[in-house]
């Protein structure tokens, strides 16, 4: 019964012949008869052979021996997913896992080193010289990505989407360090006219 419909609806004269029982011999349509068979699953259509073979199923969609029928939703699980252009491995497979991913490690350790210097403050300006180390290390995952054919799992997107997404953060936060106050060691006079503007 499909959604919407009651039992006191009439049901449409097609379904209505289909959900009548059907003799043993009438089933396959080997007798001659002008009843449709049941639907067959994917392999019975490429196996001629295993048509016999299929289990009854009933109204709920289970098999008769208790099997569940196969579905055509899809997997709850994603079991693989195609590669993005140049996320192969930046080595030979027989080199150890590091050297196959040389070019995320240099991007995850000089941005590391950044934060360790932002959190540490060893020295005068480490605040300012931190953030340009990560900055730094995005602009150059974008040169890597742009460079070398394969780069491993450095790789997320497109190479064009990599390129303008690791460019585009590392360069914003390299300019956010330079202008920061106090003391900016870059000097935009725009930037300073809509700081005052918008105190104002």
């Amino acid at each position: 019964m499909g959604a919407g419909t009651s039992p006191a609806d009439p049901a449409p004269a097609g379904r209505a012949a289909a959900d009548e029982p059907r003799e043993p011999g009438e089933r396959d349509g080997r007798d001659g008869s002008t009843g449709p068979g049941p639907v067959a699953h994917a392999e019975d259509a490429k196996d001629a052979k295993g048509a016999d073979d299929a289990p009854d199923t009933g109204k709920d969609g289970a098999a008769a021996d208790g099997r569940p029928r196969r579905s055509r939703r899809f997997p709850r699980f994603t079991r693989d997913t195609a590669r993005p252009e140049g996320g192969g491995r930046a080595a030979s497979g027989d080199a150890p896992a590091p050297a196959r991913q040389w070019p995320l490690l240099t991007v995850l350790c000089a941005a590391g080193l950044g934060l360790l210097v932002v959190v540490l403050d060893p020295f005068d300006q480490a605040f300012r010289v931190g953030t340009i180390l990560i900055g730094g290390a995005l602009i150059a995952g974008a040169v890597l990505r742009w460079v070398v054919p394969s780069v491993g799992m450095l790789a997320v997107r497109s190479r064009f989407t990599d390129l303008v997404t690791y460019g585009l953060m590392g360069t914003l936060i390299v300019l956010l360090a330079l202008v920061a106050q106090p003391a900016p060691w870059l000097d935009v006079p725009i930037l300073e006219d809509a700081v005052r503007f918008t105190i104002r």
